[in-house]
This record gives structure tokens, sequence and C-alpha cells, in this order.
């Protein structure tokens, strides 16, 4: 694997870690905001829920953008934005100008997850895509196991505003590597023609492409999944098992080690036995394996080694769902892939947020609920797996030689 390989790979991979490691970064700060700054507990969440919000839906704007005028110009002025952002919420006077500057903060990020997957595509497809795109998330998962012991240790000897600096620092070396180590993967003569109008054009055709939504929905229930986990996780292992917020962090942590680990064999599997055959084994192996936590769980076993071990090997599948879907589905789609990508990352973000809001409607305390959301969330992507990859030969040969 080349040098040159893999210094995109960890360019592409900061640029889409700035957005996750605010959130995850920015979790244990939530008690101290609120009581600094006066607010209560439904206004710092929405504060959270706001970068979430801009950070989904403002991919639908900057896909087709960079579509237009290249992939830089656009991650560039989105790591402004979110520089603005990140330090006018580390100066924030009141809950109301934090919600207000994580807003700007969330649109800024946007460019960075949505716009990396097209220079992925523009760079690569097939294996060498897949190889890519798995490296890239090796660097984009360091977010879950770092930020949240990280965020920790920064609030615990700082204070909370620490976090906003912080991530803005990231910020800023991640616009020095964008410029220093990525060239323009998209070039002026390719953008002949592209526009708004092109770019709702696109939005048209890829929503009644049912391979498309059929692969992206099978990697956002994926997704959603972990939103429901990530929702709930810390009331239940801290509250409920009686685990302390450092240890909290480790075991948070331990899912994303496995997520990563079984994302770099990606290319490898991917190269041997084709891309929807990975697919089809991993959303089986996924599926089977909460199946099996809710059934036990059912019975009523509530411990936490079962479920941390279970978990565990679930979320190894997933990580082979999330890089091997998105490659698939940007395949056929090289000359939209800034609007391909940006459909992608809202659809993501959207399953993901409707599955945490329901979630939260049965949350007892207990981790029942909990299991069984991620357990519906990934018998929905093996069913949708079965019916967009088919059962036929083609659909799970590897590819000729």
């Amino acid at each position: 694997m080349s040098p040159k390989f893999l210094r995109i790979a960890v360019v592409l991979g900061l640029l889409s870690a700035i957005g996750p490691f605010a959130i995850d970064m920015y979790l244990p700060a939530l008690p101290s905001i609120g009581t600094d700054l006066h607010a209560g507990t439904a206004a710092v969440q929405m504060s959270l829920l706001i970068f979430f919000l801009s950070m989904g839906f403002g991919q639908i704007v900057v896909g087709p953008i960079s579509d237009m005028v290249g992939r830089k110009l656009p991650l560039y002025g989105g790591l402004g934005l979110f520089m603005v952002g990140g330090i006018g919420s580390a100066m924030a006077p009141t809950i109301e100008w934090l919600i207000a500057f994580r807003f700007l903060q969330g649109l800024g990020a946007s460019a960075g997850m949505a716009i990396p997957r097209a220079i992925v595509r523009d760079l690569h497809t097939g294996n060498e895509a897949a190889k890519l795109m798995s490296l890239l998330m090796l660097v984009f998962s360091v977010s879950p196991i770092l930020a949240p012991l990280t965020g920790s240790q920064i609030i615990e000897n700082f204070g909370w505003r620490a976090v906003f600096w912080t991530v803005t620092g990231a910020a800023v070396l991640a616009t020095i590597l964008l410029a220093t180590s990525l060239k323009e993967t998209r070039p002026a003569e390719e953008r002949v023609g592209s526009s708004f109008g092109t770019a709702l054009a696109g939005y048209r055709f890829l929503m009644g492409d049912r391979n498309f939504l059929g692969l992206v929905a099978i990697a956002g229930f994926g997704i959603a999944s972990f939103f429901v986990y990530l929702s709930s996780s810390s009331f239940i292992l801290i509250d409920h098992y009686g685990l302390s917020p450092s240890v909290y962090s480790v075991f948070f942590s331990i899912n994303a080690v496995a997520f990563i680990g079984m994302s770099q064999l990606t290319g490898l599997l991917s190269e041997r036995f084709g891309l929807k055959r990975v697919v089809w084994v991993a959303v089986t192996g996924y599926a089977t394996t909460m199946v099996v936590l809710f059934a036990i769980m059912a019975t009523g076993v509530d411990r936490l080694d079962v479920m941390a071990a279970l978990l565990f090997v679930g979320y190894g599948f997933l990580g082979l769902v999330i890089p091997t879907t998105s490659v698939l589905a940007m395949e056929e789609h090289g000359e939209i892939a800034g609007t391909a990508s940006a459909l992608m990352g809202t659809l993501h973000f959207a399953i993901g947020a409707l599955a945490m809001g329901v979630a939260g409607v049965f949350f007892d305390g207990t981790p029942f609920p909990m299991v069984a959301g991620i357990t519906l969330c990934a018998v929905i992507s093996f069913a949708l797996a079965k019916v967009t990859l088919g059962r036929s030969r083609e659909a799970v040969e590897a590819p000729a030689e």
C-alpha cells in the first residue's frame, strides 16, 4: 500500500472525524454546561440535537456544491464555518448563543461528512475504493475511542469550554493537511454542466434508484442501531450497572475497537469474495448476533458480560457493512458523486435520528429496550439486504478475474 494512499486516507479520515469528534468529546460536558449557563436539561440537549440536524441536512447543499466548484473549496468553507462555530461555542455567554453557534458548527461539519466519500469515488472504484474507505473508517473511528476519554480529562482539568477550543484546533490541523496533502479530485472539465438544477435532477434520479436507496438504507439502519446505543448506553451502564464514568468511556470504546478491526478486512475480503457477498455475510452475522442477545435478555438474563460480548461481536460485523455498502451505492454515480454522497449522509442521519427518538420513548432505565431497538435495526438491515442484493448467484458471486 503506497504512502500516497495512506496519506489520502489519513486526511479524509480526519476531515470525516471532525463532526463526530465534536459530538463524542462534548457528551461528558452536558451536565457542566447546564450548571454553568443556568440552563435546563432540555435546553442543553437542544445544543446537541441542533448540531445533529445541521450536520445531517447541511450535506444536502454542500454535496452538490462540491460537484459544481470542486471538492476542496467547499471543504475550506466548511472548516472555516466549523472554526467560527467552535470559537463562538467556547465563548458563549448563554445557552441560546451556544445553540446558535453549535448550529453553525454543525453546518461546517457537514462538508467533512459528505465530501470525503465523493473524493473516494473520484479516485477509485471497486475493491480499491473499499480499501480506501476502510482506511478512512480507521481514522474516522478513532473518535468514539478517544473522544469520550479525552473529553472527560479536558473537562475535569480545564472546564467544558476547553472542549470547543480543542475541536477548533483539530479543524485547524485538518485545514493545514487539506492544503498540503490533498489535490483537487474533481477538475474543472468534469464540473461542466453541474448546477443546482442538475443537483435537483440528480436527487430525483437517486430517489428513484432502488439499488442506491436499498444500499443506503442497509447502512442507515446499521448506523441507527449504534445511535440507539449512543443515546441510551450512558444511563444503562452508569445508572443500571453502576459503572463509573471513566470505566463507561472504556466500555464505550471497546465496541469501536471491534468495528475498526473488522472494517480493516474490507478490502481483503472484498477482493477475494466480492463486495456483495461481504455485505450479505456481514448483515446476516450482525442480525443473528443481535437476535441471540435479544432472546437471552428476553428470558430475564440481565448480565453486563453477556451483553458486552455479543455487542462486541455484532459491531464487528457492522464494521464490514458500512464501508462496503457506501462503495456499492456510489459505484454507478461518479458524475454526481457529491450529490450522491450528500443524500446518503442525510438519509443515514435521518434514519438514525428516527431510531433514537423511538428508542427514547420506550427507555425505562433497563437494557432491554435498548437491545430491542438495536435488534430491530439489525433485522431491518438484514431484510433490506435480502431485497436489495437478492438471492441470485449474481448477487453473491465473486468478481470475475
